[in-house]
């Protein structure tokens, strides 16, 4: 690897605007101030920025306020129509997309190209959405009058994105909410914002209206958010992050009493019961584990395997985690890219080592890679005790933990025994076991005999601790959306 950037990467980020998106203008941060943004493959800088302060986010909110009544009263077919040319731009600027992706963040080219697809779709979907708004009419039962229930926008509104999929989280919020007639302050991640910068160019060039969508970048993001959340002219937040973060955002957002859509924490349990298809099993594994590096909130977390094939299906995994190529996400033929910091990779050293001192068995990698960048062997671990953390926190990394159960009962017990309830995996061919494991697993989404759920025409959330609403489907626009009642005298 080398830390030199080559010359497509170079004229990309020439491409990149620098300043913060404001009223339609991209502008500096009040006193000039900037932040790097680092590839974690080789810990080069790849651009500075702008650096949002408290005062330019209440300025961005300024600039959704005034834009709001427009953009409420705007046709639902233009809005519809402005979303479809954003995903016709995205088709034409898919490789730049992609390419910028790989380079913040560190995924491999091949899964960024499968981001921009993915959210692609909720600009494509959403715009379909956006004409199919729609209330009620009828009599009450009493005879007395008319009913007429209709849905509003919820009005401005503020989200918060995560570094790991910059470019679909920036979409699926951003998409549903144009396409309901909301105007938006994003705040995209200080480890991955150019992404999010990018795309919200797109928006500009397919003429979205000034002051619709604004963009504050920041170092300091609780320094920024705090006050956008206060203003009592917000009327929504959305979050994709951690329980920890999302449960404070939720208590300043009950001051305003905002609508609020939080994506949180996961614990996905992967249940391989012994009537699986092994075959099924193991590619739904290596999918709902290293897809993104391991660093998805959808990650599969714990691997609760039948003991009758626990074995065989340990070694399998181990053979295809063996064979996977290592290096900068850019290169030719890698599967697993750099974790996204330093941190993260001590995490996933400490969990697999917590692991190992209870009686767990390290099957393949395991270790910290030395040199540059922030990179950590795909890992497989079997034998795993109960009590250990890694059962217990999100790993976010590609480490693979197996854990055994012998009963039907048993496995469910294990795969609910956790504080979260965002996604789970079941492989069995039993047709009345998968529809008994539906109703048990206590999960906002579930995959059955497949390690990939998410769908722009598919509601995305969770239940427990992993948090409130959804996100997609023909419920993702109702997020942004308010009811209202009238009643017309007979």
């Amino acid at each position: 690897m080398t830390t030199a950037l080559a010359a497509n990467e170079t004229e990309l980020l020439g491409r990149v605007p620098t300043g913060l998106f404001i009223g339609g203008e991209w502008i500096d941060a009040e006193g000039g101030r900037t932040f790097d943004v680092r590839d974690p493959a080789t810990n080069a800088v790849l651009a500075s920025i702008a650096d949002a302060t408290a005062s330019d986010g209440i300025r961005a909110l300024d600039a959704a306020v005034a834009a709001q009544e427009m953009w409420a009263a705007t046709a639902p077919r233009e809005r519809s129509e402005i979303l479809r040319r954003a995903f016709d731009l995205v088709q034409q600027h898919k490789e730049d997309l992609a390419l910028l992706m790989t380079l913040e963040m560190g995924k491999p080219l091949a899964e960024s190209r499968g981001e921009v697809v993915y959210g692609g779709e909720f600009l494509r979907w959403f715009s379909e959405e956006a004409v199919r708004i729609s209330g009620r009419y009828g009599i009450n039962p009493e005879g007395t009058g008319h009913m007429v229930v209709s849905q509003r926008p919820v009005g401005p509104s503020f989200f918060i994105t995560p570094w790991n999929f910059p470019f679909a989280m920036a979409t699926r919020k951003i998409a549903p909410a144009l396409a309901a007639g909301c105007t938006v302050v994003i705040k995209p991640p200080a480890l991955t914002p150019l992404t999010t910068i990018f795309f919200v160019s797109l928006l500009e060039k397919a003429g979205l209206p000034a002051g619709v969508v604004n963009v504050v970048q920041t170092s300091s993001s609780s320094k920024l958010s705090a006050p956008i959340i206060a203003d009592p002219r917000l009327r929504k937040l959305s979050f994709t992050g951690s329980t920890e973060v999302g449960r404070a955002l939720i208590a300043q957002a009950a001051e305003g009493v905002l609508r609020v859509s939080m994506e949180l924490g996961g614990n996905a349990p992967f249940v391989v019961f012994e009537d699986a298809d092994l075959d099924k099993a193991v590619d739904g594994a290596m999918a709902a584990k290293f897809r993104n590096i391991g660093q998805a909130c959808t990650a599969a977390n714990r691997f609760i395997v039948q003991s009758s094939i626990a074995g065989e299906f340990a070694d399998r995994v181990s053979a295809r985690v063996k064979e996977m190529k290592i290096g900068r996400g850019t290169e030719d033929g890698v599967t697993i890219g750099p974790l996204i910091d330093a941190d993260a990779v001590a995490k996933a050293h400490d969990l697999v080592g917590d692991a190992v001192k209870r009686g767990a068995r390290v099957l393949a990698g395991g270790d910290v890679i030395e040199g540059e960048g922030t990179f950590f062997e795909p890992t497989v671990i079997t034998d795993v005790a109960s009590g250990s953390d890694i059962l217990r926190e999100e790993i976010f990394g590609p480490v693979l933990a197996i854990a055994t159960f012998d009963t039907e009962e048993e496995g469910v017990r294990l795969a609910n025994d956790t504080e979260y309830g965002l996604v789970s995996y079941v492989f069995t061919e039993d047709l009345a076991r998968g529809h008994r494991m539906i109703d048990a697993l206590e999960t906002g989404m579930m995959g059955l005999n497949v390690g990939v759920v998410s769908n722009a025409a598919a509601p995305f959330g969770g239940v427990k601790q992993s948090g409130v609403g959804r996100e997609g489907g023909f419920e993702g626009i109702h997020e942004y959306l308010s009811t209202k009642y009238t009643l017309i005298p007979a």
